[in-house]
């Protein structure tokens, strides 16, 4: 019996692609009926991805269709340059979407699951008559902000920025109000007012909307899509994760077994890591300030020290050689805290939440990080840098009870620096907070244990990946 068909466009970024590839993996082996090819797209420094997608295993169930690249002016504003590339690969989508249509050896397509900033890709599918699902990579409470504050501004014809305005702001998703401060840097930026409601508009258009999250995390915020009149005319929500990514096989300056080997003589939940995403680094003034703090804690640690770009480029921070590492760090730091931490470039962010010797995380709250913590029962301090990370520290600190402020209001833009210095005694009483916060622990440690069950037979998860799975199928 030929398979049913679902096309994936997935968004090129690291942080989307590989849990959307992992999102590929749990459908195809939770229904041998499906068969899901991936339209790859590539774009300029983005070259990391290359890893995931050859370390996958192509098979009758799953497949990838390389499209042609597609080159970019130099220095464009990443949103811009989302919109340009996307705009160029719509005739390569369109030919391997009616080749897929047309090829015999194939069933029929059911479905397109796209990325949450692919939605100018729905176009194809309704040329082709087809569903769209979108595959969000956040969690459900930011979802909901991104589509009430939509409404707001079609509603009252204001332009996002005029939102900022309000202290606070009542958004369904979320029981308390959130602070504009708090709100996504596509809400905030002039220059991606027409990004953010073109794609926010997007959503609205999809058939139902696939979120890396579950019901147990964010209940309140799945129960508000259905209780609340703004939000349950919009498209169906399938909160499926959580979805974690397994670990890349990448260099650092210091291998990833050693890291495991130091931490397997420490004591259990004293380490404190710091690690800020495959985007995130720091100035050297804001470096000098958390080596203080981290030096003045005592505390354990480990820290992820990644050496930014130059301001406009786009490709992502580089590790540090040692030689450099010295130049940034304080004046004998390195040989201070040789004996209760560690300072590498690279982390095996994964395998360093794992392990018992772990105590809290120093993070910069993007949802993949804040999903792995989660599961691994370890306590966030946020420190949020770019994107909807500040709407996810609030939600952590404020919302879920999951975490410790270091900053929730901490950000940084494209080819700027960052808001303000974040100083040393601030990120030390982070530091000491996380390893001492024992109402936080533990609420941390329930949502861990919801965390691993949820995808079992009887957990939400599990129904909701049920029913997605069922429309897919009755599309055919």
């Amino acid at each position: 019996m030929k398979k049913a068909e679902v096309v994936f466009i997935p968004f090129p970024a690291p942080s989307h692609l590989v849990s959307t590839l992992e999102f590929a993996k749990l459908l195809i082996n939770h229904d041998n009926r499906l068969r899901i090819t991936i339209l790859i797209m590539k774009f300029p420094h983005f070259t990391e991805t290359d890893v995931y997608i050859k370390s996958l295993p192509i098979s009758d169930s799953l497949n990838f269709i390389n499209l042609p690249e597609c080159s970019l002016p130099p220095n464009t504003n990443p949103r811009s340059a989302f919109g340009a590339l996307f705009e160029a690969q719509k005739p390569h989508v369109r030919q391997a979407v009616s080749d897929l249509t047309t090829g015999e050896q194939h069933g029929p397509i059911a479905a397109l699951v796209v990325d949450m900033f692919c939605t100018s890709m729905i176009d194809i599918a309704k040329e082709f008559s087809l569903p769209t699902l979108v595959f969000f990579t956040s969690g459900v409470a930011s979802l909901g902000l991104n589509l009430y504050l939509h409404t707001l501004c079609e509603r009252d014809n204001v332009a996002p920025t005029q939102l900022q305005q309000q202290a606070e702001l009542a958004i369904p998703t979320f029981a308390n109000l959130v602070p504009s401060t708090s709100l996504p840097g596509s809400v905030l930026s002039k220059e991606a007012e027409s990004f953010f409601m073109n794609n926010v508009g997007g959503l609205k258009n999809a058939d139902g909307i696939i979120v890396n999250s579950f019901e147990e995390l964010e209940s309140h915020a799945v129960h508000s899509f259905s209780s609340h009149p703004e939000l349950s005319s919009l498209p169906i929500i399938y909160p499926i994760g959580p979805i974690l990514a397994p670990e890349p096989k990448t260099k650092s300056i210091v291998e990833p077994d050693d890291i495991i080997k130091w931490l397997d003589d420490q004591p259990p939940s004293s380490v404190v890591f710091f690690c800020f995403g495959t985007r995130g680094s720091f100035d050297e003034d804001q470096v000098k300030e958390i080596a203080h703090a981290i030096e003045n804690s005592g505390a354990r640690f480990v820290w992820s020290l990644r050496k930014p770009q130059p301001k406009g480029a786009m490709a992502p921070p580089t590790d540090y050689s040692l030689s450099d590492l010295s130049l940034v760090l304080p004046e004998g730091f390195l040989d201070r805290t040789r004996g209760v931490g560690r300072v590498i470039g690279w982390a095996p962010q994964t395998q360093i939440l794992a392990h018992p010797a772990t105590g809290g995380f120093v993070s910069h709250c993007g949802w993949n990080s804040t999903l792995e913590s989660i599961y691994f029962g370890v306590p966030i301090a946020t420190w949020p840098l770019f994107a909807e990370q500040q709407t996810n520290a609030f939600q952590l600190v404020v919302e879920l009870k999951a975490a410790v402020e270091i900053a929730l209001d901490y950000r940084v833009e494209f080819n700027e620096g960052p808001n303000y210095l974040l100083t040393a005694d601030k990120i030390e009483s982070g530091i000491r907070s996380v390893l001492d916060n024992d109402e936080v622990r533990k609420n941390v440690k329930e949502i861990s244990e919801k965390s691993k069950t949820t995808l079992l037979e009887g957990g939400s998860s599990y129904t909701y990946l049920g029913r997605l799975i069922d429309y897919i199928m009755n599309q055919v």
